[in-house]
């Protein structure tokens, strides 16, 4: 092959990944502040289904967790004092557990947890969603738990947070504050 053609092959080789990395460059932003967060929905503890689109129009925290998790078992008490402080205002937790089922074991190989007897335990009254295969934490581009995701009414994510936090801490009660006042 004549070195024009060698060359003209590769330019039409990288024009063609360009295009193609250009058409699906919106698959490739990571999910984090400013991204519309991704839809999901999941069975309660009590079999109901919920979405987080169910909630637009008020501000969500949705929460990745496992009972494995001892950070997760830390921050639990103060997302509930969060929950129950914030109670009448267009406020939700959604806590997403990735146990596997009790009696099973889940992808990443663990046994599943007793989320229902979690539950119980820690006092926990807002809303339990069960997502056993993880898929969630792919939509969420997790890289372990827990990761806490601040959703806007619009839908899209103010704040993300990897690890256990104290999420009645004042820093968060004044976003979340300031969050609920935006129309």
């Amino acid at each position: 092959m004549r070195p024009s053609r060698v060359y003209m092959l590769a330019a039409g080789t990288a024009l063609v990944l360009i295009a193609a990395a250009w058409v699906s460059r919106d698959s490739f932003r990571p999910v984090g502040p400013g991204v519309e967060a991704p839809a999901f929905q999941y069975p309660t503890l009590d079999g109901e289904s919920l979405s987080l689109e169910q909630f637009r129009g008020k501000v969500v925290l949705v929460n990745l967790w496992a009972t494995w998790c001892p950070p997760c078992r830390h921050e639990m008490p103060s997302m509930q004092r969060l929950y129950d402080d914030l109670r009448d205002q267009p406020f939700e937790i959604l806590a997403v557990s990735v146990d596997a089922r009790k009696g099973e074991v889940g992808p990443d190989g663990r046994e599943g947890g007793d989320v229902a007897a979690f539950v119980e335990e820690m006092g926990l009254t807002f809303p339990i969603l069960l997502n056993p295969s993880g898929d969630i934490q792919r939509a969420y581009q997790t890289t372990g738990l827990p990761e806490s995701f601040l959703v806007g009414p619009d839908g899209v994510i103010r704040r993300k947070v990897a690890g256990g936090t104290n999420w009645d801490a004042p820093a968060y009660r004044e976003q979340i504050a300031r969050m609920l006042d935006q129309p």
